[in-house]
């Protein structure tokens, strides 16, 4: 929500909090949209981790989050040199969602450097972290 106004939302699938990496590139973008959209998280009928988000019927919901680029290593203020500048990471956010759609899967969205909160319900709980390959 922004400022009281819903502006993304999905039933079932999952939420991806993006983070852009100053040296990410489209091809990475490209790269991580087909493997999280590709992901087999989802229960099959023997309660095994065996389908996708298109197999279920689900969708993804696209949020910005570029703390997660945060390095905690050294002392208590978060660094933010390895987040890209905010011009490259919301153009390969928006790859990023375009080859998401790409795949035949619905995409909802937060909104690029705004404010905003964020509701999940974490029927699992499953959450990965996933990372771009060097050479992407």
């Amino acid at each position: 929500m922004i400022g009281g106004q819903v502006c993304g939302q999905i039933g079932s699938g999952m939420l991806v909090l993006l983070g852009v990496a100053r040296e990410d590139t489209e091809a990475v973008a490209r790269q991580m949209a087909r493997k999280i959209a590709g992901l087999r998280i989802f229960e099959d009928r023997q309660e095994k981790m065996n389908l996708s988000v298109a197999d279920i019927g689900g969708a993804i919901l696209v949020v910005s989050q570029f703390t997660l680029l945060g390095d905690c290593r050294k002392g208590r203020r978060p660094s933010f040199v390895d987040a890209a500048p905010p011009e490259l990471a919301e153009s390969l956010y928006r790859v990023f969602v375009d080859a998401v759609a790409e795949q035949g899967i619905e995409v909802a969205t937060g909104r690029f450097r705004q404010h905003m909160e964020v509701e999940l319900v974490n029927d699992g709980p499953v959450t990965l972290l996933v990372e771009s390959s060097p050479g992407c």
